[in-house]
């Protein structure tokens, strides 16, 4: 468990009441940083009953007359809530929609692994529909702007096709694009780095999988982005230095809901099989609203390559893509005000029809 590994980690040097000590500490400064007191702005967490089962939605911003993002995360199983204090400087801007997934984190803390109902593709895709028409209704909008990150993006990218008349504009980041396997390089690296690296045990689990993940298994996908991850410095040191911090430090999030955050994870894994022979380009490269990629530019786990190469082919009225530099995997959270800016510039321009704010 994530958790359990953070705490271990943790007090090889410092003992468990310290180690507890400094996280109230971090997790009180985060409260105050998130706190909102404008006077049109929001802070709304609660449980809608989507899909026949609570699921946890969170609205904050400091202006309700800002343009309206839903976030989709990534994982599956890994909620964006505990970013809150790295992406606070978004709310200025925008009205920030988060939500867990059935089999996520507060969603699953809810009502628990044997009460998700359906863990599927296709029904937490009906829920982002849901969560989609439920947040127009709530705020009072016609679109908002849907943002995807890395699984999340399997789901964005279909949302976007099929329904734009609910986006004002899609953007995808950890930008996941699906080609029925024809792809095999991010494998064929994979397996060059273990080489290097003289990870033999890492090396033999990649071999014998074989570049077939078409016959994967749940726990197969999840053994593989783990390697992955952990193979590439750049990415390892970010799911040190952002995601696990993040984690560890959440202002929204208690022990035991730290513990459901491990377990969606490991749950959530059943969801990647049934994507294995998903392709994006035989589904469709034409978008009715303005298409938006903004890719780390060293990213192995969403080969950035592969992002690249069906954003150009591409149609949609307004399109555009963009490197975050220094980033691989969780690039938006790793830079959040280089994410921003790219939002400020080429994105709430377009879906307000007003000059960009500063990020100030």
């Amino acid at each position: 468990m994530i958790t359990a590994a953070l705490i271990a980690t943790a007090t090889l040097a410092t003992p468990v009441a310290g180690v507890l000590g400094h996280r109230r500490i971090r997790q009180a400064a985060g409260a105050r940083q998130m706190r909102i007191e404008a006077p049109n702005g929001i802070d709304e967490q609660s449980y809608v009953r989507i899909g026949g089962i609570d699921q946890w939605v969170s609205i904050r911003g400091e202006d309700l007359a800002n343009p309206v993002m839903l976030e989709i995360h990534g994982g599956p199983g890994a909620s964006n809530a505990i970013y809150g204090p790295r992406t606070r400087t978004w709310e200025k801007h925008f009205t920030v929609v988060r939500w867990d997934m059935r089999g996520t984190g507060k969603t699953l803390r809810r009502s628990g692994t044997g009460h998700q109902g359906e863990l599927s593709f296709a029904r937490m895709y009906e829920d982002a529909l849901e969560v989609t028409h439920h947040v127009r209704a709530e705020l009072g909008v016609d679109r908002v702007v849907l943002v995807a990150n890395s699984f999340g993006s399997t789901f964005g990218l279909r949302l976007a096709r099929q329904y734009p008349d609910l986006y004002s504009a899609y953007v995808g980041t950890d930008q996941n694009i699906h080609d029925a396997g024809r792809d095999d390089s991010a494998h064929r690296a994979l397996l060059a780095r273990l080489h290097a690296a003289g990870k033999r045990k890492e090396l033999a689990t990649i071999e014998e999988m074989h570049a077939e993940a078409g016959t994967w298994t749940g726990e197969q996908y999840a053994a593989y982005a783990k390697i992955a991850a952990t193979s590439d410095p750049l990415t390892f040191a970010t799911m040190k230095s952002v995601v696990m911090k993040s984690l560890w430090f959440s202002p929204q999030h208690s022990l035991r809901e730290l513990g459901a955050l491990g377990k969606g994870m490991k749950l959530s894994a059943q969801v990647f099989p049934a994507t294995a022979h998903f392709d994006d380009w035989a589904d469709g490269t034409t978008f009715g609203l303005p298409f938006f990629i903004f890719q780390g530019d060293q990213d192995v786990l969403t080969p950035t390559d592969r992002a690249k190469r069906f954003f150009d082919d591409v149609r949609a009225p307004v399109k555009d893509f963009a490197l975050i530099e220094d980033a691989g995997h969780f690039a938006s959270f790793r830079h959040p005000e280089r994410f921003l800016h790219l939002m400020l510039t080429k994105v709430r321009p377009l879906v307000t029809n007003e000059p960009h704010p500063t990020a100030a």
